[in-house]
């Protein structure tokens, strides 16, 4: 189980995980996966004197997480840090004609690894970035995210990280309903698609030992 008593379990990434939250508020947990994953949690162990941080920001990228590492996560001392990133690093590609390579990609998010596991100790979840075809043009962002996917799940077996395959796991539900059921842009997720997110990721975090 990588949840114990007395856990401090921080999110960190992009819009997924920010999903609105009051950035002045600590407490806040925003409209999304990390909101369900905090009821679940505090509901599941109310003894445990648990706390939830949500760090997520719209819009970052790998290197937006690294660059703020030191104030939104190293100063708060979390033990897990939960951390979801890729997508912007993709987007920014097709909207912006700003590219990142895979290897600069896997990099900064290896530094990011070692620096969480240095200086706090603290474990990590690697949560998979994904991608449904909603719509159809979506379809050629696989060629910039599968390596990006590849570079992440290389540095969770380098690391013996708990790993969340959400691409797969979006993938597999899209069999049982449309695609824009989870992501109605393909990206983002839709009520469903977070509460996805925070089953999959309760169950890996309760589960695992």
């Amino acid at each position: 189980m990588i949840i114990s008593p007395g856990s401090h379990i921080l999110f960190y990434g992009d819009s997924i995980t920010d999903a609105g939250r009051n950035r002045d508020d600590l407490d806040s947990y925003g409209a999304g996966y990390v909101n369900l994953i905090a009821a679940g949690l505090l509901s599941r162990f109310p003894g445990w004197n648990l706390k939830v941080t949500n760090k997520g920001i719209s819009g970052n990228r790998v290197f937006d997480l690294e660059e703020r590492l030191e104030a939104d996560v190293l100063a708060l001392k979390p033990n897990i840090v939960s951390i979801m990133i890729g997508i912007n690093d993709t987007w920014r590609r097709y909207d912006s004609g700003v590219v990142s390579e895979a290897a600069e990609f896997q990099a900064s998010y290896e530094r990011i690894i070692l620096t969480l596991s240095e200086e706090l100790q603290a474990r990590i979840v690697i949560c998979e970035p994904f991608l449904l075809p909603v719509p159809e043009d979506r379809k050629t962002w696989r060629e910039d995210l599968d390596p990006r996917i590849t570079a992440i799940r290389e540095l969770a077996w380098k690391y013996n990280l708990p790993y969340l395959p959400l691409d797969g796991i979006f993938a597999a539900a899209a069999t049982e309903a449309q695609a824009a059921y989870w992501l109605p842009d393909g990206v983002h997720p839709s009520l469903a698609g977070h509460g996805l997110i925070a089953d999959k990721w309760l169950n890996l975090a309760v589960q695992r030992r």
